[in-house]
């Protein structure tokens, strides 16, 4: 109900040769659809292509059977995105994609870097540092680590095919935040957890094969059974000679606390405990999980989202004291729209209890809070917040009860936004655009042409097959969009070009070492 922090992302990967993989992936987006609404998009390798389908929208808007009987493979990776570094739009969709050695790979990322700028700048990706002429294809934290990835890649292929693996253990020790990555190439899948550990990611078995998710009931959702959680500071690589795990950090364990409060289903599992019991303990019994407004991308759909969905039945309310259980404050302003309409409905009194903490410091780690000034509790008392929410009284559950109501020690979590103490340096500034460059002043708007013409969203599917060129060798990439008028859908042709990005994008992106197809989906 409350206009609460957005998640970073849902992530969901499988390797199961003979198992129709696109479509498992599809399910386990579907259970993760609340860890993010922007965008969905689902990667499938066959051994030789990789191909990556992805848009805005949910889950079940971007795919359909159409969609999903072409991708056919022994391994596939997803992703479900709410933006925290890169605006809302469709070239920040993920996974990422960078073509480089044989087949490429592609990557999906749940959290959040807190030295992108740092990074950025090594990598020449800041804005003003790159090419006129170069257009980068996305500008996420999550495209920053592919190019950091892509370009620890070895001229030739190795041998064993590692080639993945390899860039990733020089890449990893290097970045600092929240993190957990599924990332593929054409035969394997991997799992990565950074450190810490903020954000969870577990591993499941299969028939023939395994599970990388977000959360344990994502599992459940495909039909596979936990085996255990992929540990803070462990990647996992899973391919046709079985499993097998590397440490490239020591395991400091800090899971975001906010995953028993807010973030994940009631029927997952977190450090052994089950999500709803805790909730339980906590004191909260609403099911939130249908239609969730919080991560809506702006207040006002936000806002809007709340009277779409509690429109309150006035002869159940009138005259009436009326008791709110809410899981997190966080801004305020949708828990106003909510008090008002229970006055309107004719209740006497509106009182409000808080299962968790005031939340007064932002997260840099993967939940999009806004700036500190933005947040109801950083400057005010609870009276305060009581006397600016309009209710008639306000209670707010002690950090320790929320702690001992997860069942596991306090050192174990991330309590950053409720307690101030950051586990890991944060910035001193916002970074969420920090890779992309100022919106220019827009041109004045021309007068209306008299004629106009119809047109229909396209999305675009990417197949990329790796040509086995010297690195050096310009890449063939041809775009072609099919509609049923020719006026309204120009072809397109595509530029090649050495530099950055080595993967592909839409239309007028740049590609290397791969030949890559565009068709309308």
């Amino acid at each position: 109900m409350e206009q609460r922090p957005g998640h970073a992302c849902g992530v969901f990967g499988v390797y199961a040769p003979g198992q129709p993989v696109a479509h498992l992936a599809y399910l386990g987006l579907f259970a993760l659809q609340h860890r993010g609404q922007e965008s969905a998009g689902i990667a499938v390798s066959d051994g030789e292509t990789i191909t990556v389908v992805k848009d805005m929208g949910l889950v079940t808007q971007v795919f359909d059977e159409r969609r999903l009987a072409p991708l056919v493979g022994h391994l596939a990776i997803g992703h479900n995105r709410y933006s925290t570094t890169g605006s809302s739009s469709w070239r920040n969709a993920q996974p990422v994609y960078r073509s480089v050695g044989d087949a490429g790979f592609a990557l999906g990322h749940n959290g959040n870097l807190t030295n992108t700028v740092h990074l950025a700048e090594r990598v020449g990706m800041l804005p003003g540092m790159t090419a006129p002429e170069i257009e980068l294809d996305s500008t996420t934290d999550s495209a920053l680590v592919a190019e950091l990835v892509a370009q620890e890649y070895p001229p030739s292929p190795r041998s064993d095919g590692r080639d993945l693996e390899m860039a990733l253990e020089r890449v990893l020790p290097r970045l600092e935040g929240g993190f957990s990555f599924v990332l593929m190439d054409d035969a394997r899948l991997i799992g990565v957890r950074d450190p810490h550990g903020f954000w969870p990611l577990t591993l499941g078995r299969i028939a023939g094969g395994w599970i990388l998710a977000s959360e344990s009931a994502a599992l459940d959702i495909v039909g596979a059974h936990y085996v255990r959680d992929v540990e803070p500071g462990e990647m996992v690589v899973i391919d046709a000679s079985g499993i097998r795990s590397h440490h490239f950090a020591e395991a400091t364990p800090k899971l975001c606390l906010f995953e028993f409060v807010y973030f994940s289903r009631p029927d997952t599992t977190l450090y052994g405990q089950s999500v709803h019991a805790a909730r339980q303990r906590m004191g909260e019994v609403k099911n939130r999980y249908i239609g969730r407004t919080f991560i809506a991308p702006t207040p006002e759909t936000r806002a809007a989202g709340v009277r779409l969905k509690l429109n309150p039945i006035r002869e159940n309310i009138a005259g009436k004291r009326i008791v709110v259980v809410d899981d997190s404050i966080v801004r305020g302003t949708t828990q106003l729209t909510l008090t008002r309409m229970l006055r309107e409905a004719g209740a006497t009194e509106v009182h409000l209890r808080v299962t968790s903490p005031p939340y007064r410091w932002p997260c840099f780690y993967g939940m999009d809070t806004g700036r500190r000034p933005e947040l109801v509790a950083a400057d005010l008392e609870v009276g305060e917040i009581r006397s600016y929410l309009g209710v008639d009284s306000l209670a707010y559950l002690e950090l320790d009860r929320l702690i001992a109501a997860t069942g596991s020690r306090r050192q174990s979590f991330c309590t950053a936004c409720l307690s101030g103490e950051y586990p890991v340096p944060v910035p001193d500034a916002d970074t969420k655009l920090a890779l992309e460059e100022p919106a220019p002043t827009p041109e004045p708007t021309p007068e209306p042409a008299t004629r106009t013409e119809s047109r229909r969203s396209v999305s675009i599917v990417w197949r990329c097959r790796s040509m086995m060129s010297p690195p050096t060798a310009p890449s063939r990439c041809s775009s072609s969009i099919t509609s049923p008028s020719a006026s309204s859908f120009p072809r397109r042709s595509m530029r090649s070009s050495p530099g950055w990005p080595t993967g592909a994008g839409r239309p007028g992106a740049r590609c290397s070492g791969a030949r890559c197809r565009s068709t309308a989906a």
